[in-house]
């Protein structure tokens, strides 16, 4: 990293803390090592996380795609992320080009966040692959877009377009605003397109779960078994509508009482939302509130993206670990580019709070440098609370994204 861009990383710095991101490990800049050292892949740590794992079933089921719109991805930023005036947005976006590794490559940033995912997948036993997310801009309430109020944009066709170059490690996941006029001849096109699932972050494109409006929307995803995976509980990373209200996890009992699979992303295990009775309650608590209401019964689902993050509280860990009910419907997910941001996830800080052998910390550090991907599965196979881990059953991801079809 040239010595500019690493000034402006540590001038973020007091940015991402103000955002909820933690700078309290010294290690910053992710150093985008290559192959995993021989000595790692002989580590017990790693031969533990793989023992009754089939790769074929691994789908890291919550993946995104970044750039600059440099390499014909279609790919565009918005104010927030690509003005210095923005600083807490900004940085954020020099992070995640960090932890893509794409940072050193003007002009070629997109083909560089690709080539290095590619890289990270083939370190990967044959099977294992990642569902690449599209990200659909700001719609108001009439369904029209607003790109000058949205984050980023990752069209659908680069998503696609990656998926059919690399069938072997990648699929794709549509974004679309049921909204938009053509919403529903999208969501076909899509799916025959091969799309595996729709990506919703309702607080920052627009969108209300609970509104009739996606009424025809629910009823092509639930005709074609195609999943919805909805962003829940407080989002800090993206700005849009910033309604905070759409991402309740209670507003997603209209989807599933038009039968669609639903996946809340990250459990909504991060800020407050209203309860039926009008009082204030964690969103996780909501969350399974839901999760236990026989609406949900073979609907429901919650992916395990960004829980490891120091935003998140170790509690939260523990009872999913504990609700050993659960794991037939919880999902693996990385976030990436997330756990390649150093700061945000400590593995001593886990081993503190009792939820990962100490012994194992060093080898996982030096894992992440390496294999973010590979870090992050390793991690959460090796979470552990008075006896009990999550079961194998979490990370066949595969069973629920592989049956839609148009």
């Amino acid at each position: 990293m040239n010595r500019r861009k690493f000034l402006g990383f540590l001038a973020g710095g007091a940015a991402l803390s103000a955002a909820g991101w933690s700078m309290a490990k010294p290690a910053v800049v992710n150093p985008c090592r290559a192959a995993i050292p021989v000595r790692l892949l002989d580590s017990p740590w790693l031969k533990q996380a793989w023992a009754g794992i089939d790769p074929a079933g691994l789908w890291d089921c919550h993946v995104h795609l970044a750039g600059l719109g440099d390499g014909g991805s279609g790919i565009e930023l918005g104010p927030q992320l690509s003005s210095p005036l923005q600083p807490v947005h900004y940085a954020q976006r020099l992070f995640y080009m960090n932890a893509g590794c794409a940072h050193d490559a003007p002009g070629a940033v997109d083909a560089a966040y690709t080539a290095r995912l590619l890289n990270l997948c083939d370190a990967m036993p044959e099977g294992f692959k990642v569902m690449l997310f599209a990200f659909e801009r700001f719609h108001d309430a009439a369904g029209h877009a607003h790109p000058e109020h949205s984050a980023f944009y990752v069209p659908n066709a680069w998503a696609a377009k990656l998926a059919r170059e690399f069938p072997a490690r990648f699929e794709w996941v549509a974004s679309l605003h049921p909204y938009h006029a053509t919403a529903v001849a999208d969501l076909q096109l899509a799916i025959a397109n091969g799309a595996r699932a729709v990506k919703w972050l309702p607080a920052a494109q627009g969108m209300d779960p609970a509104s009739a409006k996606c009424d025809a929307f629910y009823r092509v995803l639930a005709a074609s078994g195609t999943p919805l995976i909805v962003h829940c509980g407080e989002e800090k990373a993206v700005k849009g509508s910033d309604t905070q209200a759409f991402g309740n996890p209670l507003r997603l009992r209209r989807a599933l009482d038009l039968g669609v699979k639903v996946v809340v992303a990250h459990c909504a295990t991060m800020g407050t939302d209203l309860d039926d009775d009008g009082k204030v309650r964690s969103s996780f608590d909501l969350f399974l509130k839901a999760m236990a209401e026989p609406r949900a019964k073979g609907l429901l689902h919650g992916d395990l993206s960004a829980i490891t993050l120091r935003n998140r509280q170790p509690a939260v860990i523990r009872t999913l670990l504990e609700r050993e009910d659960l794991h037939e419907r919880l999902l693996h997910g990385s976030d990436y580019p997330l756990p390649g941001i150093l700061p945000l996830i400590s593995s001593a800080t886990l081993a503190r709070a009792g939820l990962l052998p100490k012994e194992a910390v060093a080898d996982l550090d030096t894992l992440r440098e390496h294999n973010p991907l590979l870090f992050d599965f390793v991690l959460k196979r090796l979470l552990n609370w008075q006896g009990h881990s999550f079961s194998p059953a979490v990370f066949n991801t595969r069973r629920l994204f592989s049956v839609s079809q148009a």
